[in-house]
């Protein structure tokens, strides 16, 4: 059972013995299954909600003050009105009979902060029939994925914060509208865990969550030290396994063992960069062999190689990521990634969205 006391890591002294004998008495019955019932019922009546109903269903779901992030063109939106509005309804609007299919449920303490901080993350894909332009993406009438990953913060049995990243690219290809430079790995319509255990809905050893969670630690350690003198393959394996499989972004794509990742994406990535920032994260946390964090952005670099096809700029870009993962054993096993590719061009002076929608759509 997980508990605030250990996951907040607040030490005894720092406490009045009242306020620690409430504290133990809240670790005997505290875990995230609220939280994750909460958003499992948002998600059920976003789905049976017509366009006109979506309002309403925010509404019911999210406090009125909600702070929501998401992918360029949309970036930040605060209310729980204008968001309805803005991305659900347009959305919903263009990939009719959208349902959510999710991949991943879980939920936890976030990690980062020094106070009760839920978290619930849910990944999949909406999934829909293209039947009217969205964003300037033409429809093609035809069954459409967008990816997707959500992390809710959830308080007071109210939604009042989300970071909801979604690869806005990968639909664009469904469309006929490649906006990218041919891949160095895989466009694919990325399937879910391996071992198809990713909805969390019950309850997990917390030892589970804190395995998962220093193994991402030391992963992100091992990220900061580029020159840490072993080879990158060797380097990778201290925290994957061999045959990991990382599920990139559309403009990078999918890849599959530490060998082809290293030549598909992660030694072209480093080549492509210079003066990379330490990593900064608004959550990370984990919860059973599930596990993962945001940030806004996560780190800035500047491209002074060629990166995706195109040419160095020399100018700092900011990478806004979600990164999720599983472990398996004592090493990761997979990753779904998504990073807004196109905040970071829009950054390098290269609008990709309207560029391809206005020469493309009729």
């Amino acid at each position: 059972m997980h508990t605030y006391a250990k996951l907040l890591q607040i030490p005894d002294s720092n406490w009045p013995s009242a306020s620690r004998k409430t504290l133990i008495t809240m670790a005997n019955i505290v875990t995230f299954q609220t939280e994750k019932e909460l958003v499992s019922a948002f998600h059920s009546a976003l789905d049976s909600a017509t366009v006109q109903e979506t309002p309403a269903v925010i509404s019911h779901y999210c406090d009125p003050e909600l702070k929501w992030r998401g992918f360029h063109p949309f970036n930040e939106i605060n209310g729980a009105e204008q968001v309805a509005r803005q991305f659900w309804q347009p959305l919903k609007s263009s990939l009719t009979c959208m349902q959510n299919r999710v991949d991943i449920l879980f939920a936890g303490q976030n990690s980062l902060s020094g106070e009760v901080d839920v978290w619930v993350v849910t990944m999949g894909h909406l999934m829909g029939l293209l039947d009217k332009p969205w964003l300037g993406i033409r429809p093609t009438g035809k069954l459409a994925f967008l990816r997707y990953c959500a992390f809710h913060r959830v308080a007071g049995g109210r939604i009042i914060e989300t970071a909801m990243y979604f690869d806005i690219p990968h639909l664009m290809v469904q469309a006929g509208q490649n906006p990218f430079p041919p891949q160095t790995a895989a466009h694919l319509v990325q399937p879910g865990p391996k071992p198809h255990d990713g909805l969390l809905l019950n309850e997990q050893p917390a030892e589970e969550g804190q395995k998962t969670l220093a193994l991402i630690n030391a992963m992100i350690s091992d990220l900061g030290q580029w020159d840490s003198g072993l080879s990158l393959e060797d380097e990778l394996a201290r925290t994957w396994h061999q045959d990991m499989i990382w599920w990139g972004p559309e403009g990078i794509g999918a890849t599959y063992t530490i060998e082809r990742y290293a030549k598909q994406h992660s030694g072209p990535f480093r080549a492509a960069f210079t003066d990379r920032s330490t990593t900064s994260h608004v959550c990370r946390l984990a919860e059973g062999n599930y596990g993962g964090f945001f940030g806004w952005p996560n780190f800035v670099a500047t491209p002074s190689g060629g990166f995706m096809g195109m040419p160095a700029t020399g100018k700092s870009g900011e990478f806004r990521v979600i990164d999720i993962y599983r472990r398996a054993g004592d090493k990761l096993a997979e990753n779904w990634i998504f990073i807004d590719l196109l905040h970071f061009w829009n950054g390098q002076g290269v609008d990709i969205l309207a560029r391809t929608t206005q020469v493309e759509t009729p």
